[in-house]
């Protein structure tokens, strides 16, 4: 695999981000978000989304960055500092630089402080101490559309299935065969404290061409048409607005926006299909259209 292919398996990130994670600098203490967060849940690689370490496990240690005593074993690689004193920390999945650890301190029973920066972290809340929302997207083939959404902070889950026709339990065939009325669709669960239906609703027309009717790319047929799926008022006035903005950027929208109803979950091998194949979609492209 090339660099670039490599690279292009990994999160985005910003300039402030890569001074860090890539280039093993440090953030000014007390500024980071983790440092005085007591949440329940798991703290993942800001650049792989590999989980690191469990809330249970965060200490204050009083020195400016969060703490850890202990590791998601296997997770973090510790290796020697270039400035042949300290032992820094990388995350085992993607190397990115977390910070460094030190013993002896005799914060916890442990004995171990794992330093780590804010910035080269995520957190994932547990789900029994957040109240998730759902949300129903479908455009074009859902393998694109899940592995777009899964990148995304604040989706806690993805499903794809059918939804929007007039067949029960529909299959693959059968929705394949353009009698059933069914879209292939994502059905997404998130966290409205970390995302809201709104950013949600943006990155959808981000991801795939909302011009196209019965289509997606070389993939044609009204199960690959484009449309959102809402189950209240509120999410149905962000759908309508956001095309009234996309028509007065001069794009003919051809999303429907329509009532959601059931959504059947898809057969198993169609979950996570990229990911399980390795492999990146052929119909779909992320470019930013709104501010």
């Amino acid at each position: 695999m090339t660099e670039n292919n490599q690279e292009n398996k990994y999160n985005k990130l910003t300039e402030e981000e890569e001074k860090v994670i890539l280039q093993k600098g440090t953030e000014m203490p007390f500024t980071g978000m983790y440092y005085k967060h007591n949440d329940k849940g798991t703290y993942i690689c800001k650049r792989c989304n590999a989980p690191l370490y469990k809330s249970d496990d965060k200490f204050d240690s009083g020195c400016g960055w969060p703490g850890f005593d202990d590791e998601i074993p296997g997770a973090v690689k510790k290796i020697p500092d270039a400035d042949g004193l300290r032992t820094e920390i990388l995350c085992a999945n993607c190397g990115g630089h977390l910070g460094h650890v030190f013993e002896g301190e005799r914060f916890t029973e442990k004995n171990t402080r794992h330093c780590v920066n804010s910035i080269s972290l995520n957190f994932i809340p547990d789900i029994d101490s957040i109240k998730t929302k759902n949300a129903i997207f479908a455009a074009g083939c859902f393998w694109g559309v899940e592995y777009y959404f899964k990148k995304l902070n604040g989706v806690i889950s993805t499903t794809v299935g059918y939804t929007g026709g007039n067949k029960e339990n529909p299959t693959y065939n059968e929705v394949c065969s353009d009698n059933t009325g069914h879209a292939e669709a994502i059905e997404i669960e998130y966290n409205p404290d970390v995302v809201s239906y709104e950013k949600l609703a943006k990155y959808f027309f981000e991801i795939h061409d909302f011009t196209q009717i019965d289509r997606q790319g070389p993939d044609i047929g009204e199960q690959y048409r484009t449309a959102i799926f809402y189950s209240d008022n509120e999410q149905k006035k962000i759908a309508d607005s956001l095309i009234s903005v996309l028509n007065g950027k001069g794009y003919q929208v051809a999303t429907t926006v329509e009532k959601a109803s059931t959504f059947w979950s898809a057969e198993d091998y169609h979950q996570d299909y990229y990911d399980v194949k390795g492999s990146t979609p052929y119909c779909h492209v992320y470019r930013k259209i709104f501010d």
